[in-house]
């Protein structure tokens, strides 16, 4: 029979896959903490050291992943730092009064409107833009990806291992 334990930590695990795609809950947080509740459960046993390590591994990347790799794409498509920092803040701004079509929307707005202003380059500016945009829906992909492989990982080898 699973402890009550075990069922917890799972469900923080599952959380942490819903949390990638959720705006401001940090799926790769909530994720390390199901391993670490369980692990810490078990004895610090289960999972093995290797598999716990990989686990781990893998829930830090997820949030390397959260907070940074938008910002990391903007920068690659030319957006400046400043730039990002105030579509960021005008993103959450944005998500929490329309939710993550606002995240997205005031994402791409005002890194083109500040890169623009700056630039006066049409191009330039709807590159960085796009850049940011596709960069914050990338990351969220990675993240579920990340999230999946921690809870699956996580079953294996505690359950079949």
């Amino acid at each position: 029979m699973v402890e009550v334990i075990t069922l917890v930590a799972i469900g923080l695990l599952v959380a942490g896959i819903v949390g990638t795609v959720v705006p401001l809950v940090p799926g790769g947080a909530l994720s390390l903490a199901g391993l670490s509740l369980h692990w810490w459960h078990s004895g610090f046993t289960e999972p093995g050291p290797v598999a716990l390590a990989v686990l781990t591994g893998l829930a830090l990347l997820t949030l390397l992943a959260e907070f940074f790799a938008g910002s990391i794409a903007a920068r690659a498509g030319g957006a400046s730092w400043q730039t990002v920092a105030i579509a960021a803040a005008v993103g959450i701004g944005l998500m929490l009064v329309t939710g993550p079509l606002g995240l997205l929307g005031g994402l791409f707005g005002t890194v083109f409107v500040l890169e623009w202003r700056a630039s006066r380059d049409v191009d330039a500016s709807l590159e960085a833009a796009w850049y940011a945009t596709v960069g914050v829906l990338a990351s969220t992909v990675i993240q579920v990806v990340l999230t999946t492989t921690i809870l699956l990982g996580f079953l294996v080898a505690v359950f079949v291992l």
